[in-house]
């Protein structure tokens, strides 16, 4: 489903589930960054247990981003990753587990929308390359003015892919990342990290959601855990939601429409590439000092708290008068699973179905009108009863004309309102603009580079005034050309482009006219309406994908082969008859290999990431599989105005012939080919002073081969098996940075080893229910909070968890203050804005010397011994204060932790904090007394 249209219905719709982020700031005292001391208590007046990061949400945006220049090479890629990731780190603080997931081989269903994309990606990219050069010779031949250009390659964000060099790089520098957090950061000491890249199969949300379900399958597992998930999905409130864990909460930039983004020829805001004229760039300040820094704002983060979307959804979805026990647990599910309707991942939204439209809503309706009849719910644990959906399908197909019908209506309608603002813009418009030193100028522009300056002002109004009084007069209805001048008698014909109304993609369907399910299939399809036998195929195929979803979201992936073979949707109407329909799929399917998942994915023009000869298959008129990689391929509209929201017209890539023509050149892999081609796993990382350190160093130390449990209680209950890594982080060796510009870890303390989540059955079925013991959090929505949607004001959403904080607001006096002491102009470059913690603790800085590095000496000369940082009590020495009402029982490994003898004892930090250094946490969780 569209990203923005949901999470725009949703906010609006369920206003008080958004909370805007606190977020504390890196301090700058002589010239020394001091970073967030994430340890202390979280200023959102929330504690958080596990963070997981969908790092695909991270690893975009800081690779290729919109709304500022682009890094200049890969390891400001890399850097810029480290600090987006240490901000986000700091605003949740999570106590227990950190777990990295990087998008790995995607089941064959995904593959198919990933094909679309990077297809798309590579044709967009070319040619917005061949239109920069064009504008660039263009401004050039005038006389314009344009920075010189940089040399260098354009960044194909298709190498985002598993099995490519970047991808294997950055696995390497998130291991050396980590290492350094762990051994410099005190927010980090006693954490658990996982880290999934790109080697271990699966989409980074699902290999998350994977591993909740088997920890929450463990009788060890704390039912009251806090997680929050960082990413931009929308699908990831969905898997949210199906985890039926009371604590889930949601972290991710706040989307603002219409940010601005530099022009790529003279990197100056306002104007796209198209629209640049090659204007000398404006002076930023009195002496140009601000010419670095950026118009826009740092983005801004928000939280989604599914505990209050259940509460909204408990309320909206409650029925009188069942036949059978309401549950709100089911209800949920069935919630979830109406939403794949209007579009996933996987499958093409129906046609009568649009999020803008209240899709949603009309599904929520009919689902509360039917279920009487049905006697039951929709899903069950992630299956699906088709007897159930058929009827709520055939209520929507009842309705399916005069939803076409009102949606062509409300076009034109639209469309009538957007010409007669055009005309009324065009008539309000002044009819005299003056020219030369008089013409309007932006505020602060008149003393630009660009503006013209009069030796004789005098001179020039005279000449002005003379050519007005010259001027011949004309009538009122005297047409004028584009020029301004008076056009001959009798007018000119007005060309296409000067007209009020916009050129609309031609739409041979016509779904508001009658005969539209004939014409849909002819067109879409190629096929005639009558031909029952293929529409039959399409219908049981779509339902195949509607159990084949439901059960990944709530299982796991039911078939790595599956996929939708078509580009449409079928209607609701079709839905007839699907009671009977197999929904069963084919067990055993492995996933393809990394390398096999580039062939399948990528186009012709990103074949650069691909072993010479498996290019080759790409590219040679006799492969016999050159059709998979057409040159151009067409995209239909189906109905929308844009072409990124059409559909992209791309063969379906033939497994079989595929792997048959692989087959030919594996051969030709070298041994780094091969290993970038294997598939991997999780890999488990931790601290000197976490419980855990001692217990895997000993399992280096013995050199056991055999796989080894995992001791949950050393490790708040996480259950599964450890088996030594041969490029493992080991205390007392040196970790080699991957990246120029930072050092080596010399006196590494971390350890790092391979991690498997618990395995079952391949039939075990994993209940989709709230864990005994769990309690649900406070009622947070009052009765107004029912009415903030529809009270014709604005509603702005609260700051941090607790309804409680007072907002603080300066006065003029206050600010003019801050005018006066705040140093104007200052700050980092591009990727300083979080500069990672390493730059103010002892070891690992950066190489080149930072602003106020001769004072570090000093500092550490006036430290004593004692007054160095000797971090939070360990883990088994703290007591646990109950964040709810009540004490809490303790756990099997909180009762463990507490008997731990000395072994365990932690080291001392060695820090640059000096006196009063950072104070030491009252609980494992940093909660507050």
């Amino acid at each position: 489903m569209g990203v923005p249209a949901f999470f725009r219905w949703l906010s609006r719709k369920y206003p008080s589930i958004i909370v805007n982020c606190v977020e504390e700031k890196p301090k700058e005292c002589n010239g020394v960054k001091i970073p967030v001391d994430a340890s202390k208590p979280n200023p959102n007046d929330v504690e958080f247990d596990n963070l997981y990061l969908d790092m695909n949400g991270i690893i975009h945006p800081c690779t290729h981003p919109e709304d500022k220049p682009a890094p200049k090479n890969e390891d400001e890629m890399m850097v810029a990753i480290f600090e987006y990731i240490d901000r986000l780190f700091n605003i949740v603080r999570p106590r227990r587990l950190l777990y990295m997931a990087i998008d790995g081989v995607a089941p064959r269903a995904k593959m198919n929308q990933q094909r679309s994309r990077r297809f798309r990606a590579s044709k967009e990219g070319m040619e917005a390359a061949v239109e920069k050069q064009r504008v660039r010779e263009e401004i050039l031949a005038k006389g314009g003015f344009l920075p010189p250009e940089e040399i260098k390659e354009r960044f194909d964000s298709n190498c985002i892919t598993p099995g490519t060099e970047f991808m294997d790089n950055l696995a390497k520098c998130l291991r050396y990342y980590i290492a350094d957090r762990l051994n410099n950061d005190p927010g980090w000491k006693n954490l658990t990290v996982i880290l999934s890249d790109a080697s271990a199969p699966g989409e980074g949300e699902h290999k998350i959601m994977d591993y909740i379900r088997r920890q929450r399958a463990q009788p060890n597992h704390d039912p009251n855990t806090h997680h929050c998930l960082c990413g931009a999905d929308a699908d990831l409130i969905m898997l949210g939601l199906a985890t039926h864990e009371p604590n889930f909460t949601i972290i991710r930039e706040e989307f603002k429409p219409n940010k601005p983004k530099p022009c790529g020829l003279c990197n100056q805001f306002g104007h796209e590439v198209k629209d640049c004229e090659g204007l000398p760039r404006e002076k930023k300040g009195k002496h140009d000092e601000l010419a670095d820094s950026l118009p826009c704002a740092e983005g801004e983060f928000i939280f989604l708290r599914l505990n209050v979307l259940r509460e909204y959804l408990e309320r909206e979805l409650t029925m009188a008068s069942l036949p059978f026990t309401f549950d709100v647990e089911r209800s949920i599910d069935d919630w979830v699973f109406m939403c794949f309707f209007v579009g996933n991942d996987f499958l093409p939204h129906l046609p009568s179905l649009e999020i803008r439209e209240g899709a949603i809503d009309r599904l929520v309706n009919i689902y509360k009108n039917v279920v009487h009849k049905t006697g039951g719910y929709l899903t069950e644990s992630g299956y699906v009863n088709l007897q159930r959906v058929q009827m709520i399908m055939l209520a929507v197909g009842e309705v399916e004309d005069s939803i076409f019908k009102k949606r062509k209506d409300d076009e034109d309608s639209f469309r009538r309102r957007q010409k007669e603002k055009r005309k009324r813009m065009k008539r309000d418009q002044p009819a005299f603009s003056p020219g030369g030193i008089l013409t309007p100028h932006a505020l602060g522009s008149r003393n630009s580079p660009g503006s013209q300056v009069a030796s004789n002002p005098r001179q020039a109004a005279y000449e002005m005034r003379m050519q007005n009084n010259s001027s011949p007069s004309v009538s009122p209805n005297t047409s004028f050309t584009s020029d301004g001048s008076p056009s001959p008698i009798g007018g000119i014909k007005r060309k296409a482009e000067d007209s009020d109304s916009e050129p609309e993609p031609e739409d041979n369907v016509r779904l508001w006219e009658a005969g539209w399910k004939q014409r849909y299939y002819k067109n879409k399809f190629d096929v005639d309406a009558a031909d029952e036998k293929f529409r039959r195929k399409v219908v049981q195929s779509y339902v195949e994908g509607l159990c084949w979803v439901l059960r990944y979201y709530y299982q796991g992936c039911a078939s790595w082969k599956w996929y939708y073979p078509f580009h449409y949707a079928p209607f609701a109407s079709d839905f007839e008859g699907i009671a009977d329909m197999p929904s069963d799929f084919e067990k055993g399917t492995k996933p393809f290999k990394p390398l096999e998942q580039l062939m399948g994915v990528f186009p012709a023009a990103s074949g650069n990431f691909l072993p010479p000869s498996w290019r080759k298959l790409m590219s040679d008129p006799d492969s016999s599989i050159i059709d998979f990689y057409p040159e151009d391929f067409a995209i239909d509209l189906n109905g929308k105005k844009y072409a990124w929201q059409g559909v992209a017209l791309l063969p379906f890539v033939d497994e079989r012939r595929l792997r048959a023509a692989l087959e030919e050149v594996y051969p030709d892999l070298t041994p780094e080919e091969t290993k970038r081609n294997s598939l991997g796993g999780d890999v488990l990382f931790v601290g000197k002073h976490h419980p855990l350190h001692d217990f895997i160093l000993e399992l280096y130390q013995t050199g056991s081969t055999e796989p080894v449990d995992v001791p949950p209680e050393l490790c708040h209950g996480i259950q599964g098996k450890f088996s030594l890594d041969e490029e493992a982080v080991l205390p007392d060796q040196i970790v080699c940075s991957p990246v120029p510009m930072l050092r080596d870890l010399t006196q590494n303390t971390a350890i790092s080893i391979n991690f498997k989540d618990p395995q079952f059955a391949e039939d075990y079925i994993f209940k989709a229910v709230m864990l005994p013991g769990a309690r649900k959090p406070a009622p947070v929505l009052k009765p107004s909070d029912w009415e903030k949607s529809s009270n014709g004001r604005q509603w702005k959403p609260q700051l941090g968890f607790s309804r409680d904080r007072r907002p603080v607001h300066l006065d003029q006096a206050a600010f003019r203050t801050l005018g006066h002491v705040m140093p104007r102009g200052s700050g980092a470059g591009v990727y300083g804005n979080a500069a990672p913690p390493p730059a103010t603790y002892q070891g690992n800085l950066y190489r080149p010397l930072l602003r106020g590095q001769a004072q570090i000496p000093k500092l550490m000369s006036n430290m004593r011994p004692q007054d160095s940082w000797r971090g939070p009590p360990p883990l088994f020495q703290q007591q646990r204060f109950d964040r709810g009402v009540g004490a809490e029982p303790l756990l099997p490994w909180n009762r463990m932790l507490q008997t731990q003898n000395a072994a365990f004892q932690p080291n001392q930090y060695q820090m640059l904090a000096g006196p009063g250094g950072y104070p030491p946490r009252r609980d494992d969780r940093g909660g507050r007394q």
